[in-house]
């Protein structure tokens, strides 16, 4: 009895402890939730850099100026002589423009070019990505929602007339449709439009243009339109202004990155469905990624955009450097070049296709991976969309269940007995199963029309676009996941590669070849163990050619014949005179492509060059730069890497 009492007095005891504990808790989660606070990416740079560094204690090796560019000064005055535009002119010109961010840019620096082209006067373009959605908020019309009008109308008024809207005698009539309408291409010459559009114009003195390809001009124009060229660049790069919501959330963005007093590089991974389906790189995805690449590729054989099998090779194209740089080999380049795991990194794009998920080795190497979404808080961004009004949820609703007379047709038509057992019936769905984008391929053959909310969904990326865009350009360096890809279309590296090299061509730009890197990546695969030993220096040398001369060569052969934006020499700088021209490069067509700027006016040429001294020269004279930085970091080279690739602890990064 003694025992089991002895017992009973412990159970109690244990017991009551228990419940005092279980208190205890309870009180120190009720009182510690108050102080929780959301994750922010501007405390968690503060912590990482709590002292504001200084310029002088910035790494040159790392994010210095290419010196060989630095006698490239930004010009796009005209040259010769250049009349005003007339007010009696041919007659009115007005658009509708599809397409996302980089198509709609590209999109207006060709309309007004053809403006001018046929002396008329340019309506303000609509941008069909805003005014489908049908949600919008009321604060802005079509092309309002992304760029200033009345700057854009100022800044063009030597160059071309631009009015808001159609008189209202002829209102009427373009919505009867009695007006010819002209669907272009983003490669038509000046002669279509001479041709073929300026009769018109002329007869019905309004004329309506639709533009889908990013474009409605080719890219390279003949030496005597070397002012239309120019006319471009001060579209671009000057009258294309966004509205000044978003200019000050962009550069309030720039503001908080350098807050540290820090240097940050924007890397843009350039993954999107559309250009992964072009190239056929499905293979280098998993699962429903895969499939619904493989429908849009379908879907552009279809529409006579591809010329190919529907399946191909995709790691014969990503050999070939036909597919994006995947974020992991971004991240093994980085660090091969010497950045240390705490380099701020800005993530650019507004979508990316395969979601967070292939971002995870990168975030993994980089701590300080940062987007708008960490760097602006939810009101910002809602600010900048404007008040619109609800949308119902887009839920997805079961097939409605088949009726037994339904059942019993159907089983009279399904052909000749025996027929197989029916199946068993379908396990229940969930909610959870269906939410997403993608859900529609497990249930339809046919990819459904986007909702409502997809369309307003599409109108708000072009503000992502637009804050990305700054952020980029604004950016200390810049790395390019895919450009070049040869498509035709305008993508968003290629226009901040050009703005860039328009701005400030010593700015540190990456343009890698893929092609390359698939190869130098390739050789570690092989011998995954044992890579070889001067795999880094092969990625260093690699990369800081494509920063230099060299680099900014291939990038003009290769998109310059298609998109002229993206490498606007030598038609838009000139050149400091004390700076000699080292090397005249020539495209197919006999006209230069570098080396063939005017010399700066006077009032340029006191900026000067300062000489200019061989990049391979300067990086070496810093290599000691890259080994104080790495030792502040917390490991050198060979331990940052050793953790990212398996290897053996004979291999040195750095031989």
């Amino acid at each position: 009895m003694v025992f089991k009492s002895k017992i009973k007095w412990v159970a109690l005891f244990v017991l009551t402890l228990s419940l005092g504990s279980l208190v205890a808790h309870l009180s120190l989660t009720k009182f510690s939730s108050m102080n929780l606070i959301q994750y922010s990416a501007k405390d968690a740079l503060t912590h990482d850099f709590p002292i504001i560094g200084s310029p002088g204690g910035r790494n040159k090796r790392l994010w210095g100026a290419v010196r060989s560019l630095e006698s490239l000064q930004p010009y796009a005055n005209p040259r010769n002589s250049y009349p005003v535009p007339n007010e009696n002119n041919n007659g009115f010109i007005y658009a509708k423009i599809y397409g996302g961010f980089e198509k709609i840019r590209s999109s207006i620096c060709d309309l007004v070019t053809i403006s001018r082209l046929l002396n008329a006067t340019l309506v303000i373009p609509e941008i069909q990505e805003s005014t489908r959605s049908k949600g919008i908020s009321y604060k802005f019309k079509s092309f309002s929602y992304l760029y200033d009008e009345e700057q854009f109308i100022a800044s063009l008024k030597n160059d071309v007339n631009v009015v808001k809207s159609l008189p209202q005698h002829l209102k009427a009539s373009k919505r009867r449709n009695e007006f010819p309408t002209f669907k272009t291409q983003n490669s038509a010459s000046p002669n279509f439009y001479v041709k073929e559009v300026l009769p018109n114009l002329k007869k019905a003195k309004v004329v309506g243009l639709i533009i889908t390809d990013g474009g409605c001009l080719q890219s390279i124009l003949p030496p005597r339109m070397s002012e239309f060229q120019r006319l471009r660049c001060r579209v671009a790069f000057h009258a294309l202004q966004f509205r000044p919501e978003i200019q000050i959330l962009g550069h309030q963005m720039v503001e908080r990155l350098r807050a540290s007093g820090q240097p940050f590089l924007a890397y843009h991974p350039g993954i999107v469905r559309d250009t992964l389906a072009y190239h056929g790189c499905a293979e280098l995805f998993q699962d429903v990624h895969t499939e619904l690449i493989q429908y849009r590729r379908a879907q552009m054989i279809k529409q006579g955009i591809i010329n190919e099998e529907l399946s191909i090779n995709s790691h014969l194209r990503r050999e070939n450097g036909s597919c994006p740089l995947m974020p992991e080999e971004v991240g093994l380049l980085l660090r091969a070049m010497g950045y240390p795991s705490k380099t701020i990194i800005y993530l650019a794009g507004s979508q990316t296709f395969g979601g967070q998920r292939l971002l995870i080795p990168l975030r993994a190497m980089f701590v300080n991976l940062v987007d708008r979404t960490s760097l602006c808080s939810k009101t910002e961004l809602s600010d900048l969309v404007g008040p619109e009004a609800p949308l119902p949820p887009d839920i997805f609703q079961l097939p409605h269940p088949k009726s037994d007379e339904q059942l019993k047709e159907e089983w009279n038509r399904a052909g000749p007995r025996p027929r197989p057992l029916p199946p068993p019936p379908d396990r229940p769905i969930y909610q959870h199963e269906k939410e997403g984008w993608y859900g529609w391929i497990t249930e339809k053959e046919k990819e459904p029309d986007p909702s409502p909310m997809d369309l307003r969904m599409k109108a708000h990326r072009l503000l992502w676009d637009a804050l990305d865009y700054i952020v980029s350009v604004e950016a200390d360096a810049f790395f390019p996941g895919f450009n070049n890809d040869g498509s035709g279309w305008p993508d968003f590296s290629g226009l901040v590669i050009g703005q860039r090299l328009y701005e400030r061509a010593s700015s540190r730009t990456y343009r890698p070849d893929r092609k390359a890197i698939a190869a130098l990546f390739n050789s570690t695969r092989d011998d995954m163990y044992h890579p070889k030993r001067n795999w880094t220096l092969s990625a260093k040398e690699h990369l800081n050619r494509s920063l230099s001369e060299d680099g900014l060569i291939r990038q003009s052969l290769l998109s310059k014949p298609t998109s002229f934006l993206s490498h606007p020499l030598p038609e838009c700088s000139c050149r400091i005179s004390s700076v000699e021209i080292r090397k005249q490069i020539k495209g197919k067509d006999g006209r230069l492509l570098y080396g063939g700027e005017e010399e700066c006016p006077k009032w340029m040429q006191s900026a000067g060059a300062g000489g200019v001294r061989n990049d391979y020269t300067e990086l070496a004279e810093d290599d000691n730069d890259v080994v104080e930085q790495l030792e502040s970091d917390g490991a050198d080279v060979t331990s940052s890497l050793t953790s990212l690739i398996d290897h053996d602890e004979e291999w040195d990064p750095n031989d």
